[in-house]
């Protein structure tokens, strides 16, 4: 089969096409064939050498595909079945045609959109559901401030924050202001304006996916009680801690019955991924490039397999 694999930690350049052996499956695994691969900021963070994980390895941890093989105790898919998942990050990743994947990390893809658009999904479905409803307890009728609304985890937050019931802030460059506004937002602010943070009061919660000073930042207007979910470091813990407020950090994990709700959502017309860009497997560089331009409006994705020609 045809992958992207690292053999030495660094840039770009050394995300590497290559021709390499199906992968063999365990008892409870799937072999899944994958026909698109979300694009994430762990896949370059990993490429640089953030782990120090044994070389070489194929990155990339999001997948929309078609169960080809399972393993002998595996009871609740088939061949043929159309999954969609975050993988193990410890195991080899989805940049391929093909993956090995416990089948209790599987969930049935939404039916009423492509695999690409499944494939935009998982890891950042995942993460923008768990900080808002497992870390953050959002509630309808209480107020959410997304900073970062237009990245991947953002365009999620602010569908699934509206979707509960809340009042939903997000921060954006004044060119995504529009465009947030049609996903939802009630209200959303240019990041650039100074001392905007002055312009905003009793917020429930927050969730950071910016880092540096937006959480310290923030501290003017989250209500005491509330909370601050961060998809990165916790800062300093002591002034929120002196205003009554919880800080915390965050780790998505790959339930697929978080996976199966956002599904619903999708089908029901009421959740859409939002995709800045479709390029092919053999592009994988580009598409990291553009991801740590920080910049990109929703998610990339890599197309492995043509939906048009199934085998």
């Amino acid at each position: 089969m045809k992958a992207i694999e690292i053999h030495s930690f660094g840039g770009p350049e050394v995300l590497q096409l290559e021709e390499i052996p199906i992968p063999q499956i365990a008892a409870d695994e799937a072999l899944v064939r994958v026909y698109a691969s979300g694009v994430n900021p762990v896949d370059y963070k990993l490429r640089e050498g953030a782990s120090k994980r044994p070389l070489p390895f194929i990155p990339g941890w999001d997948l929309s595909g078609v169960i080809e093989e399972t393993g002998a105790n595996v009871r609740n898919f088939k061949k043929g079945d159309a999954v969609y998942t975050r993988p193990d990050v410890k195991r080899d990743g989805t940049y391929a045609e093909y993956v090995a994947v416990k089948a209790n990390e599987l969930a049935y893809k939404p039916s009423s959109v492509d695999h690409v658009t499944a494939a935009a999904i998982p890891l950042a479905g995942l993460t923008a559901w768990q900080c808002l409803f497992e870390y953050g307890h959002l509630r309808a009728g209480q107020k959410v401030l997304i900073h970062g609304g237009s990245g991947g985890v953002g365009t999620f937050a602010i569908q699934f924050a509206k979707w509960k019931g809340a009042y939903v802030i997000t921060t954006a460059s004044q060119s995504n202001h529009n465009f947030l506004k049609e996903l939802g937002a009630d209200e959303v602010i240019d990041y650039h304006t100074p001392g905007y943070e002055d312009t905003i009061s009793s917020v429930n919660l927050v969730l950071d996916t910016i880092g540096g000073d937006t959480q310290k930042r923030s501290l003017k207007f989250i209500m005491p009680g509330g909370t601050l979910v961060t998809t990165l470091k916790p800062e300093d813990n002591e002034p929120f801690e002196e205003k009554g407020i919880r800080l915390t950090g965050m780790y998505t994990q790959t339930r697929p019955e978080d996976l199966t709700a956002i599904a619903k959502l999708v089908d029901e017309g009421k959740v859409r991924p939002v995709i800045a860009k479709v390029l092919p497997l053999a592009q994988a560089a580009t598409a990291q490039e553009m991801i740590e331009g920080h910049h990109v409006r929703g998610k990339i994705v890599l197309k492995v397999h043509d939906e048009d020609k199934e085998e």
